[in-house]
């Protein structure tokens, strides 16, 4: 391997370090709280290598954002993915998906959320990169009667299930099990989306 290549590598292993410190950090001490010291110190690194990769706390966690974003498409890609609202089966898919989604990856997902309220620059840019996926969602509409533009109702689609499955996650439903969760979501969206 060449010395550039040796480089690339490192500085690959670097930003995969300085990510997994960032999560850790978020876990323990929220986004809002988190110091990029907090995530350096975290991750053994010195601060001036934490600028060499992410010009910015905010700029990390698009970039986790991203990475959140390309797992995603992989799982959309899945052959048992269905794309017709119509059969409750496929809201159901997609609901489960994200509540497991959101389970695998909630201090990204919290971090997220901090940061759109605080930040509207970010909140844009958050919204930008998720257009295409609301596009997916609006895609699967087709065939419904929807009450308006398939966008407000993708955009609905998602608002109800990210709330619902963080405030699941965060304890908002005692005694309610994950399974019956999800069922609740999807028999509400399932009638919602059927009229």
């Amino acid at each position: 391997m060449t010395v550039a290549g040796i480089r690339r590598q490192q500085a690959v292993q670097t930003e995969a370090e300085l990510k997994a410190a960032a999560i850790r950090v978020f876990e323990r001490v929220g986004y809002l709280n988190a110091k990029i010291t907090d995530i350096t110190v975290e991750a053994g690194r010195a601060t001036g290598m934490f600028y060499k990769h992410f010009a910015s706390k905010e700029k990390l966690l698009e970039a986790l954002l991203v990475d959140l974003l390309a797992e995603g498409d992989v799982s959309a890609e899945q052959p048992d993915h269905p794309t017709d609202f119509r059969d409750r089966a496929a809201i159901r898919w997609h609901v489960a998906a994200y509540w497991g989604f959101y389970r695998r990856h909630r201090a990204v997902m919290t971090a997220l959320q901090q940061a759109a309220i605080v930040d509207e620059g970010f909140a844009q840019r958050s919204r930008e990169l998720l257009e295409p996926d609301l596009g997916h969602i609006a895609g699967h509409l087709a065939g419904l009667d929807l009450p308006g533009d398939p966008l407000v109702a993708a955009s609905l689609f998602t608002m109800t299930v990210s709330t619902t499955a963080a405030n699941w996650h965060s304890g908002g439903w005692p005694g309610l099990d994950e399974n019956a969760a999800v069922e609740t979501v999807t028999s509400f969206l399932h009638t919602g989306l059927g009229g």
